[in-house]
């Protein structure tokens, strides 16, 4: 009776950890971004509302690497960035003369966080579709 009690419980805890196990598989925070992860298209967010696509590249262009904004964005993204570069905790955002103009923390492989001083973030979430 006691070993079918512990094996119980313990299938239990296993079923109850598994949703946790994939979210730290994805769990990157902190850990410098490659450029070759980061190619591709991301989805700028803002209140809960998709803005727009937006392109990053593995080559290198200018003060980073390749970064495609369309127009769409608008006002998202302050300074007109032109390029993006790996950073320490995640990306930054740079415009033509090399300084940044947005940063992002790595909060996963698939999601970056731009805290705002007017309490609205900014979000660049992983995109299947190109801008």
């Amino acid at each position: 009776m006691r070993s079918s009690l512990v094996i119980a419980a313990f299938s239990g805890a296993l079923l109850v950890s598994a949703p946790f196990a994939v979210f730290a598989a994805d769990n990157e925070a902190g850990v410098p971004l490659a450029p070759a992860d980061a190619a591709g298209a991301w989805t700028v967010e803002s209140g809960g509302h998709s803005i727009c696509t937006v392109d990053l590249s593995a080559d290198k262009s200018g003060g980073g690497y390749g970064l495609k904004v369309p127009a769409s964005c608008g006002q998202a993204l302050p300074g007109s960035p032109t390029a993006w570069s790996p950073t320490r905790d995640g990306m930054s955002l740079v415009g033509a003369d090399g300084t940044s103009t947005i940063r992002f923390n790595r909060w996963s492989n698939s999601l970056f966080v731009s805290h705002q001083t007017s309490g609205v973030d900014i979000q660049l979430r992983r995109s299947g579709k190109p801008s």
